[in-house]
């Protein structure tokens, strides 16, 4: 048990969160006016993407390496706005294929990374340093958890590329299906590699930072 929850843990804490490409300053456009997408008809707001990380931003100020980690997520708006329409597909995905996450599940995925990083507060300052507010940390726990059931249902081993790969096609279909449309001043959603572009799918361990240059983008502004 502690052994695949660590699993699901480590693919989180590895996650390409931190290779976001820069965020857009973005305001709305003619087709959705302050929305950041929209997701299977239902709107992301900008506001609530500004919220997540006014969330995450505040929780590092109040620790001492709070400068260091608002460094090492500096792309953390386009990030989040991954995340939120990344755990919508996961959502879909699971859905189609009658999976489900019981509160119990997401508790001891929760204890086994207690366990595993030596204690909550720990676990919460990891997934802070990976742009995660300790309110948000559940609901990562929880993706993890569907992605795992997701490959096991698919006979799909993760840690492979061909288990990857299949697990993409499974995620590929739900995101399809969501006709996903994400404001242009945010950049372009590619439902086959499960991303906004030039961005890394989350579930697949990716260390290493997109620059500016690849991502031919600009420096973050209004969501830092």
């Amino acid at each position: 048990m502690h052994r695949r929850t660590r699993t699901r843990t480590t693919l989180l804490l590895s996650a390409g969160l931190l290779a976001a490409a820069p965020l857009l300053t973005a305001c709305g456009s003619d087709a959705h006016p302050g929305a950041a997408a929209l997701v299977g008809g239902e709107r992301i707001e900008v506001s609530t993407l500004q919220g997540q990380v006014r969330d995450v931003r505040a929780a590092q100020a109040k620790t001492p390496q709070g400068a260091q980690l608002v460094s090492n997520t500096g792309q953390l708006g386009r990030a989040k706005l991954h995340g939120i329409i990344f755990a919508k597909v996961v959502e879909r995905a699971a859905q189609d294929a009658g999976l489900t996450v019981t509160r119990k599940e997401i508790q001891d995925a929760r204890a086994a990374a207690a366990g595993y990083e030596g204690g909550e507060d720990k676990v919460a300052a990891k997934l802070l340093g990976q742009g995660y507010a300790p309110d948000q940390i559940d609901q990562a726990l929880r993706q993890e958890i569907l992605l795992g059931k997701l490959a096991a249902a698919n006979q799909a081993d993760l840690a492979s590329p061909q288990g990857q790969q299949k697990v993409t096609e499974v995620l590929a279909k739900a995101s399809k299906a969501l006709k996903i449309d994400v404001n242009p001043r945010f950049g372009a959603w590619n439902d086959d590699q499960i991303g906004l572009a030039a961005y890394r799918t989350p579930w697949i361990t990716q260390k290493t930072k997109s620059t500016d240059a690849e991502a031919g983008g600009q420096p973050e502004q209004q969501m830092q």
